[in-house]
């Protein structure tokens, strides 16, 4: 068990560090204002990042103003291998955000662990173009490791939140091979985006109730939820 200790102890190192929590600031400012102005978040990453998108919209504790920007060609589950080819094509993030009315109100945050790929730094580049403020959740590491000279997601963002991950992600140097095993892109990247909405939601609470979902088995659940549907379906094509 030692290997699994050591990807543990990486990862709650990571978050426990004071300056991760630190640059959440400017993206819960950025973000409550849109609220306030009843604007939306847009989440959207690709392949494995498209798993942030979804680990905030529709839960028990999170924002209703999210939504999630989903393309099933650009997740794993309909095939890995054409996904990892397609998040590499050009005109597919113009494809995929045009579905959704993004504009000066709202909010985007745009995931990509390398930062590179066409498909997320266009993305970058439409929530630009729509007047929505930019938050780019990556790693500056990896991006200045192969970016050789390509435009990153992070030089284009008007928010940065650095996920502090090492090139190629995997945390765990195996014994003998030149591997790394442990991923910590999800998990880290899911900490520091429920941390920021929690901030959000708490800075919004000195106002009135912030729109936050109820677990469904809660007592007040249904209606508290009812209309946090109603409020922003006609928004949202996935609730």
């Amino acid at each position: 068990m030692n290997t699994a200790r050591a990807c543990l102890a990486d990862i709650a190192r990571r978050l426990a560090d004071p300056a991760l929590a630190d640059q959440l600031s400017p993206a819960v400012e950025a973000v409550a204002a849109s609220v306030r102005a009843d604007g939306l978040t847009y989440v959207f990453g690709t392949g494995h990042s498209h798993l942030l998108a979804l680990e905030l919209h529709f839960r028990a504790g999170g924002p209703a103003y999210v939504v999630p920007v989903l393309d099933p060609s650009l997740m794993l589950h309909d095939g890995a291998l054409a996904s990892t080819t397609r998040e590499r094509e050009s005109g597919v993030a113009a494809e995929v955000l045009g579905r959704y009315p993004l504009g000066p109100r709202d909010v985007a945050i745009v995931i990509s662990n390398s930062g590179v790929n066409a498909v997320p730094v266009e993305a970058a580049r439409h929530v630009k173009a729509a007047g929505a403020i930019l938050i780019a959740l990556t790693s500056r590491a990896y991006s200045e490791a192969i970016a050789q000279g390509r435009p990153t997601l992070a030089s284009l963002a008007d928010i940065i939140i650095d996920n502090g991950l090492p090139p190629g992600d995997a945390l765990v140097p195996l014994p003998g091979t030149e591997l790394r095993a442990g991923p910590g892109s999800t998990a880290i990247g899911a900490a520091l985006l429920q941390a920021m909405f929690a901030e959000v939601a708490a800075r919004l609470a000195r106002e009135g109730p912030p729109p936050i979902y109820l677990s469904a088995n809660m007592p007040g659940a249904e209606d508290n939820n009812r209309g946090l549907v109603e409020r922003y379906r006609a928004r949202n094509p996935h609730l």
